[in-house]
């Protein structure tokens, strides 16, 4: 195995641990990482519980969906298509989180709710942040392409009375988006339980992003998990980290 994907594996293994010790990946989402070669990608198995996952259980699957690599009996997630057509429309996705995070799936069941940037972190969404209207798995091809033409250039979405959809540069960044996307939707669910919200501004979002180094808050955010993960007994000290 190549350093890069035995690294790689660690990173995907410990996201989706993070996330699920974080109640926002429960017992189904997952985590996604492109390969060198961008045509294949690494992602959780059907069976592997998210709780327990390690770099070894994941599999090697290609654009379409098939197993290119796996431990005798596992099969891919049914929902891999999602990944699947993402990665083939975006070149740019080197990393993409699917989850299920009720209080954030909420945005999508009333009449007139509308997920907004609150929180200065989700400036990350200043382009918006669409809803898939079909609440159906991604469990087909077509229904993959079908998602990934929602998501457009974005960096988010929603699925309508399902769940959620994080892409990003890589598995730390996607690690971190998923937090701050989950944060910003309770938020904007406490603020609105006060009184009328008022979401960030172009402006706002705009100076806060000429000042904002991406990729220190990125590392210093993923130290800090990853730590207390290591701290817990969660995360083992010998993954590469």
């Amino acid at each position: 195995m190549q350093r890069r994907e035995s690294a790689l594996r660690c990173e995907v293994a410990a996201a989706t641990l993070l996330l699920n010790n974080l109640g926002i990946m429960g017992y189904s989402g997952h985590v996604a990482a492109r390969l060198d070669d961008s045509q294949t990608f690494l992602i959780q198995s059907f069976q592997q519980s998210r709780s327990t996952i390690g770099p070894d259980d994941l599999l090697i699957c290609d654009l379409d969906g098939g197993v290119v690599s796996a431990r005798a009996g596992s099969r891919p997630p049914s929902e891999v298509y999602l990944h699947c057509e993402i990665f083939r429309a975006r070149a740019d996705v080197q990393a993409i989180a699917h989850f299920h995070h009720e209080r954030t799936t909420a945005f999508t069941l009333a009449k007139g709710a509308k997920l907004q940037p609150v929180k200065n972190h989700a400036a990350r969404w200043m382009s918006g942040i669409p809803v898939h209207d079909d609440p159906s798995h991604v469990s087909t091809s077509e229904r993959g392409r079908s998602l990934a033409q929602t998501l457009g250039g974005k960096h988010g979405l929603l699925i309508r009375a399902h769940g959620q959809v994080i892409v990003a540069e890589s598995v730390q960044g996607v690690l971190i988006d998923s937090i701050h996307f989950v944060e910003n939707a309770q938020a904007m669910y406490d603020a609105a339980c006060l009184g009328p919200v008022a979401p960030l501004t172009e402006a706002e979002m705009v100076a806060f992003s000429s000042e904002f180094d991406r990729n220190k808050h990125i590392a210093k955010l993923w130290e800090y998990y990853v730590g207390r993960g290591r701290a817990s007994g969660m995360l083992p000290k010998a993954w590469a980290l």
